[in-house]
């Protein structure tokens, strides 16, 4: 056997205990001591291996979407779209590419039910044959926040109270009152869809905008949505509290069991696209992640469908472990000039370097599927096998080259370095024209959700009273506050 290419699996399990150097291990049950009542001895390294690889089997805490599950399957195209792209998955209809999905909540922590109110991972990662591209996206097509620097702060108000380790809204609406773009998000956080189901039956949305670039070097802003094919279900506020208090990890073992049953979990992939020449002809920064793209303007077309077909052999290998990156992406896609977007692909790396280390990307389910050559080398974890003298570029002595230019969208940039907000910020027309689409219960049922919140003593009559001006007079006449602005 050729030790430099043999890789530790449990398929391989000796038939005997050893040590994690293959040392065979005659009792480990009893440690070394000095007799048999005597101290514990420093030499006993099966004890301190044992002990020390035991305080080290969890790797920190995501600091959101913590709670998740993996599941994995195939993308196939169902449709052509090379008239607008070059991306070699997307080449043609009926080409499968290998897919791992994450579902998850995003603010609590890894043990908590799957039945809160919030939103929703939704996180693809395609194994192509150009490398990997991850399409992390949500249940919500909007977020928040439009910028990345605001993200630390964000999350900090949607977490526990630092001091109590309680999540309170008051320190929400404190915050998100500075934020009126933030309202959309709400329309959709606070609405029915606001507790899925389970997994199965929510959207997903890729919420950025990407680019797509065609073999003619034309570019595309394109925007990606997940349709799951049995429907859209999610629980009521009661439900989820019967749900939750039976099973903590319902919409896992739901995944789960249909996926084992054969009940393979299927979504349709479509995109909106705009030309960026159009960019200014609406009401709203198309790059601003708070906001939608009308469907009656910009309508859906359909690409693909993700079929779930396969559960995961082990949840540490191939959930906690696995590690998305917006910066992941392949020939034919590309990023756009969205502010939070712009954050994440340097952020989600630099977080996956602190979770897992450096090397975070040799590890299976993160890797890709293709053949790829670099010169990074060494650091924490690395376990690729290197036999050649060169690790420099470029050399004599060695013939790797560039691969050839793809496609890039070619932009050109003038103006001050300044730090300001967008213009068109247009922040409470979109979570009208939503609230004001649904039927008289859906909005009686939202408005309660924000009756109750609002109700909360801690809230200052000067923030009630802001969120009372964002939401109008039908809530201030419930609670009996007159709008501050």
């Amino acid at each position: 056997m050729d030790p430099y290419k043999y890789r530790p699996s449990s398929a391989y399990n000796a038939p005997f205990y050893t040590t994690n150097g293959g040392a065979p291990v005659s009792n480990n049950i009893s440690s070394l001591t000095i007799g048999e009542r005597g101290p514990v001895l420093l030499e006993d390294y099966h004890l301190i291996e044992k002990v020390a690889n035991f305080t080290r089997e969890r790797i920190p805490e995501r600091v959101v979407h913590a709670r998740g599950i993996s599941a994995k399957g195939f993308f196939e195209v169902t449709h052509d779209i090379s008239n607008l792209t070059c991306a070699d998955f997307l080449r043609a209809p009926g080409v499968q590419t290998p897919v791992i999905v994450r579902f998850s909540t995003v603010v609590h922590e890894r043990a908590s039910p799957e039945t809160m109110r919030d939103i929703r991972g939704f996180a693809v990662k395609f194994y192509t044959r150009e490398g990997n591209f991850d399409l992390v996206g949500n249940n919500t097509p909007v977020f928040f926040i439009r910028d990345g620097i605001q993200f630390p702060d964000v999350v900090h108000a949607l977490k526990p109270n630092p001091k109590t380790n309680i999540q309170e809204y008051w320190r929400i609406l404190d915050y998100m009152s500075h934020l009126p773009e933030s309202l959309l998000t709400w329309c959709w956080m606070f609405d029915d869809v606001g507790i899925p189901q389970d997994y199965r039956h929510m959207e997903g949305f890729g919420v950025h905008t990407y680019t797509l670039i065609a073999k003619s070097g034309k570019v595309l802003f394109v925007k990606f949505h997940w349709k799951p094919t049995c429907g859209i279900k999610n629980l009521t506020d009661e439900e989820a509290k019967v749900v939750g208090g039976a099973n903590h990890s319902h919409a896992t073992k739901d995944l789960h069991d249909a996926i084992a049953s054969g009940n393979y979990p299927e979504w349709k992939l479509f995109i909106q696209t705009m030309d960026p020449a159009d960019e200014d002809k609406f009401d709203f920064d198309p790059l601003d992640v708070t906001k939608i793209w009308p469907e009656d303007i910009l309508p859906l077309q359909p690409v693909g469908r993700l079929v779930l077909n396969r559960t995961i052999d082990n949840f540490f290998n191939e959930t906690e472990q696995l590690a998305f990156n917006p910066g992941l992406v392949v020939p034919g896609i590309y990023y756009s000039d969205d502010k939070l977007l712009q954050c994440r692909i340097f952020a989600y790396g630099d977080t996956q370097r602190h979770r897992l280390g450096p090397n975070y990307l040799q590890l299976p389910v993160n890797a890709p599927k293709c053949a790829h050559h670099n010169n990074h080398h060494e650091g924490f974890m690395n376990f690729m096998h290197r036999d050649e003298e060169i690790n420099y570029y470029p050399s004599k002595f060695d013939p790797v080259r560039c691969a050839e230019k793809v496609p890039t969208p070619t932009n050109s940039y003038t103006g001050i370095r300044t730090k300001c907000v967008i213009k068109k910020e247009n922040n409470f027309k979109q979570a009208g024209d939503r609230y004001r689409s649904w039927a008289p219960d859906r909005q009686d049922r939202f408005v309660k959700r924000w009756v109750e919140i609002l109700s909360e003593p801690r809230l200052t009559h000067e923030i009630r009273g802001i969120w009372i001006s964002y939401w109008s007079q039908k809530l201030a006449s419930r609670l009996n506050v007159r709008p501050s602005i």
